[in-house]
């Protein structure tokens, strides 16, 4: 089933792939298709998926193996942010109004692509912490199927509009199993992050954040008041009209970007299949009190 969702909708080859890649070896992502292959508790696994995998652990196959198994473990026991992610719901479409996630045109000149998350309506009253962060993880999804790997992933997130109301709402819970989630099995390359207009919001969110930032990302993760201290890490080009950049305003990139997750509905509603099954897997089943302790942390899941 998720070949044939994959060739219906209009997404990066695995040619071009490897083409504009020459670290990325073919033989590579075959031993990785092998071993996936052997691990019956695990989903059909597509050639893309595999090199993204491979090209996010910079093309260690060992690393790569320890993101697929996390990957679809996590994805399974978090299902308030892995089902029912038809882009066509009511749910999800009220939530694209009230925050979203765009992917930018222009990529900062080391080659990272700039994701730009901001809130768009003020009313706690519908905010839902867990369709947003199911809409951001859908974003990143989306803009890898359709554009292919960069050489890694910056994201911007613009508090203007939130309130301590709304840091309520992204509780512990949600930002432990959240930051694991980007930080050890999706495929991205997560190079920054960027809280911009934080305001007095700035201890909260940083409390709330930062034990689960492993420690090579801390230092990546800036706070900016304004747009003038953001502009010293991205340059003001790549940014949106209203930030007093030259791409598209972020209103026409929300505008685009909801009409390709539309686009790609078949291919959200698929990933209800990115499971694994426990019954098949060789030892013993993994479960949620063992993947996340009791502090939260993320424990490695050992693979073969």
């Amino acid at each position: 089933m998720v070949r044939r969702v994959l060739l219906r909708m209009k997404i990066i080859s695995v040619e071009h792939e490897y083409g504009k890649d020459q670290k990325l070896r073919k033989e590579d992502v075959m031993i990785l298709k092998q071993w996936t292959e052997m691990q019956c508790h695990l989903p059909h696994v597509s050639e893309l998926h595999l090199m993204f995998f491979l090209h996010s652990c910079y093309y260690n196959i060992e690393m790569a193996k320890s993101a697929i198994e996390s990957f679809f473990t996590i994805r399974t026991h978090c299902p308030e942010f892995f089902k029912n992610r038809n882009p066509k719901s009511t749910e999800l479409v009220k939530q694209m109004n009230v925050g979203c996630c765009v992917d930018l045109p222009k990529k900062t000149p080391e080659g990272n692509q700039i994701l730009l998350y901001k809130f768009l309506d003020r009313d706690v009253g519908k905010f839902d912490a867990n369709e947003q962060m199911k809409l951001f993880d859908m974003g990143i999804v989306h803009c890898l199927m359709q554009n292919g790997t960069s050489e890694g992933v910056v994201v911007v997130c613009d508090f203007k509009g939130a309130s301590f109301a709304h840091l309520l709402k992204i509780n512990v819970s949600i930002v432990s199993k959240v930051f694991p989630y980007l930080q050890q099995a999706l495929f991205i390359r997560l190079k920054a992050i960027h809280y911009l207009n934080v305001g007095l919001l700035v201890d909260g969110l940083m409390s709330l954040v930062k034990p689960f930032l492993k420690s090579e990302l801390i230092d990546s993760v800036h706070v900016h008041n304004s747009i003038e201290t953001l502009i010293q890490h991205i340059p003001i080009e790549c940014l949106p009209s209203d930030y007093g950049g030259s791409q598209p305003s972020f209103k026409e990139l929300h505008e685009d970007h909801c009409q390709r997750l539309f686009d790609f509905a078949d291919y959200f509603i698929d990933e209800d299949t990115y499971i694994v099954d426990e019954t098949k897997r060789i030892g013993k089943p993994s479960n949620p009190s063992e993947i996340f302790g009791l502090d939260g942390t993320f424990k490695q899941i050992e693979i073969d």
